[in-house]
């Protein structure tokens, strides 16, 4: 098994929870989360944020609207809805279980077996 593709797979599973809490935070342009994911070294592959974004959004999940920069052409920046809202929360429920869960699989002792 490889590991570097097991790594991959396990930051993916939880790529969506991130960026609908990074959203859920205000307004957020996609450069930004681009750089708080990059810098968690959860994703550092742009062309799969934005296929995700357009998902979500598509999903009811999130919004955007565009704002004027006074340094070139509109930016699109994101917001999530109450459906988004709804989502994000029933996931930090997901996740909180499945930190639970996998803490108390890794912290028992082996028995030797």
């Amino acid at each position: 098994m490889n590991l570097e593709n097991a790594q991959v797979q396990m930051r993916k599973g939880i790529l969506e929870y991130c960026i609908l809490h990074i959203i859920s935070r205000g307004e957020v342009y996609a450069s930004t989360m681009l750089e708080e994911l990059t810098a968690a070294k959860i994703m550092v592959v742009e062309g799969t944020l934005y296929p995700l974004l357009t998902r979500l959004k598509n999903s009811g999940l999130l919004d955007y609207k565009w704002v004027e920069s006074s340094s070139g052409p509109p930016r699109k920046y994101y917001i999530l809805t109450e459906s988004g809202r709804l989502f994000l929360s029933q996931l930090q429920t997901t996740w909180e279980e499945l930190q639970f869960s996998v803490n108390e699989i890794v912290a028992k002792e082996s028995k030797g077996e």
